[in-house]
């Protein structure tokens, strides 16, 4: 299902506003903080090690004095998605908000680490759209069956019972990333392999250029 389809190009109901530029610009943000803005967007099936990932890159990125800022997809449902189900709909619009808060964190100059299973290509390249300058998608890779192995939270025992429904590489599918900036093969690679090859990518692309 496209964005469109799934009903997020919705005109905005109020048309008596106007959008107020400020005297601040990008750059000069980027220059107090020493870095640039970027939003990397970890996706991959559940138990396949985004979350695990982004908290230990956050921590080495936070100890080398960078700003950085780590969203995850569980602790948003806590709130500001707290109204959302897991219909594909909702899903859409998960992604539609947390993409746009992406934005306004990349825009003050922070690199934001954002942990979504985000299994549908459409959605994914709605927060691409969103975020299309200094964007990194990154495929947090593993098969079903491993992730089904690890099952930390237990969904994949659940879901299989037919306890949860739609979930993802389940009863629900997940499209793989064809062209992402990065994949982090955590299947055949160790934790911290795939933390330093992240951190890395992170430090390229966040740079200042002279």
């Amino acid at each position: 299902m496209s964005a469109v389809k799934a009903g997020l190009k919705i005109p905005m109901k109020c048309n008596n506003i106007t959008y107020h530029e400020g005297k601040v610009s990008r750059e000069d943000r980027y220059r107090v903080l020493g870095q640039k803005g970027l939003v990397v967007w970890l996706t991959g099936l559940s138990a396949s090690g985004k979350s695990t990932i982004a908290v230990e890159a956050e921590k080495i990125l936070n100890s080398m004095g960078k700003a950085v800022y780590r969203l995850d997809g569980d602790n948003i449902r806590f709130g500001l998605n707290s109204d959302l189900g897991f219909s594909e709909r909702d899903r859409f619009e998960n992604i539609r908000r947390i993409a746009e808060v992406c934005a306004l964190f990349r825009d003050a100059g922070l690199i934001v680490i954002a942990s979504f299973i985000s299994p549908l290509v459409g959605m994914r390249q709605l927060a691409r759209e969103k975020n299309s300058e200094n964007f990194i998608e990154v495929y947090v890779r593993a098969d079903v069956e491993t992730c089904m192995k690890r099952d930390p939270k237990g969904l994949y025992r659940r879901a299989l019972s037919g306890e949860i429904k739609d979930f993802t590489g389940i009863s629900a599918p997940y499209e793989e990333p064809a062209n992402p900036e990065l994949i982090l093969d955590t299947q055949n690679n160790s934790l911290g392999e795939c933390v330093q090859l992240l951190v890395d990518k992170i430090l390229e692309m966040s740079a200042l250029k002279d």
